[in-house]
């Protein structure tokens, strides 16, 4: 066509030319739209199992992404053997006092009154509160014990991976924040490059349809639409890795430039939701390697009973029995571990603070390369990006076609 036949079938069908940049920047809005919901919703499977229908890609790789932000958190941020060195055992025995000392009496009472309920009701209220406040004075040497035995080495009472990736698992929302939270702008850009990007294209195929005129035009460019914005727009979160001049402008990875920014809020995001006092205490209780704790508190509160009876075991057990002072010493390490978790509420403030976990994370993050920064992002774009870009470019091929369609046979039929 010559330059004049393109002018005068512009100015005949303005409405068809100025369609395909509009339709292309709905086609790019619309496929990231979609990339973007693809990726959080819905947490669990939605249609008929195993193959039609659709989970969220993160939510469904819950296992795997919690392997690997615990492999970052730890291979790179926090030395966990460190970071509880920090507990100092004296202050946790003075921060647990008043919990343990109320935890103790009703402790004791029940005790005896279960296994020698004569002796205890025939005993004098001061020598009961005698024996409770015996008790009460052994229990921070007990906790002190515990704590030391803890800071040498976490990892032998908590399985700390067991504890992330189990939680993470069970927490599928959770799952979405670590990507959701520190990657915000990063998405809305995802979102909006759509337009940008879709517009250009648009421009590129209303100059190849003024020249072809060729039906195909529409679906081809709809499909690259949908390729091409996917791709650029999820390379332009992480390249370059350092920043660089091009074409007189600075470029920079969009999720690099925000390094200090995603630190604190990483660093809050882990300190307040996976590597809690009271997640690691609830592992150490509940967790693969709970029966070294167990052991461990068996052994001192036993110890503690026998030290208490003094010289007057014996005495004790010919009073109870010997098979029932073993029952009862027993029943002293079990019903502390029942009531562990109450009794530690008032501790989880205070090693949050001793702990410090945020500000290690957000300063040790803030030092990372640019290679080892976009690890805590890129694993969530990365395995499903191919599916994403395909979806989005199939979906604009067909927004493509009908766009044909309309342009072709809709005149005819009106």
């Amino acid at each position: 066509m010559s330059w004049s036949e393109i002018v005068a079938d512009f100015q005949a069908n303005w409405w068809i030319y100025l369609s395909m940049p509009v339709m292309a920047a709905v086609i790019g809005y619309v496929t990231k739209l979609l990339a973007v919901q693809m990726m959080f919703k819905p947490l669990e499977f939605k249609g008929i199992p195993p193959y039609l229908g659709w989970q969220g890609m993160l939510p469904r790789r819950a296992p795997k992404m919690a392997s690997i932000a615990y492999d970052m958190i730890t291979n790179n941020l926090v030395d966990l053997q460190e970071v509880m060195g920090r507990i100092d055992p004296d202050d946790l025995a003075r921060e647990m006092r008043g919990p343990m000392n109320d935890t103790i009496a009703e402790l004791a009472e029940s005790l005896l009154v279960e296994y020698q309920p004569g002796l205890w009701e025939t005993l004098p209220d001061q020598a009961k509160r005698l024996l409770i406040r015996r008790a009460q004075a052994e229990a921070p040497r007990v906790l002190r014990q515990l704590a030391e035995e803890i800071r040498k080495d976490i990892h032998s009472v908590v399985d700390v991976r067991h504890m992330v990736v189990s939680n993470l698992s069970r927490d599928k929302d959770l799952v979405n924040r670590l990507i959701k939270d520190i990657a915000t702008p990063e998405i809305k850009f995802l979102v909006r490059s759509g337009i940008y990007f879709g517009s250009i294209i648009g421009l590129v195929q209303m100059c190849v349809w003024a020249l072809t005129h060729n039906a195909l035009v529409m679906p081809i460019f709809g499909f690259a639409t949908g390729w091409i914005t996917d791709y650029v727009a999820l390379n332009m979160l992480f390249v370059p890795n350092e920043p660089r001049r091009f074409l007189g402008l600075k470029v920079h990875g969009l999720f690099l430039r925000r390094q200090h920014e995603v630190a604190s809020v990483y660093g809050e995001l882990i300190a307040k939701e996976i590597l809690t006092p009271r997640n690691l205490f609830e592992g150490m209780l509940t967790g693969p390697k709970s029966d070294r704790l167990i052991a461990l508190v068996q052994k001192e509160v036993q110890r503690t009973i026998d030290r208490q009876a003094g010289i007057a075991k014996p005495l004790v057990v010919l009073a109870v029995g010997g098979r029932r002072y073993r029952e009862m010493k027993q029943a002293a390490v079990t019903k502390v571990i029942e009531t562990a978790p109450d009794a530690a509420e008032s501790m989880f403030e205070y090693t949050e603070k001793a702990l410090d976990i945020k500000s290690t994370i957000r300063e040790k993050m803030r030092e990372l390369t640019p290679t080892q920064f976009i690890q805590i992002l890129r694993p969530a774009f990365k395995e499903d990006e191919k599916t994403a870009i395909a979806v989005g470019a199939i979906l604009g091929g067909l927004v493509g076609e009908l766009q044909a369609f309309l342009v072709v046979h809709l005149p005819q039929m009106l």
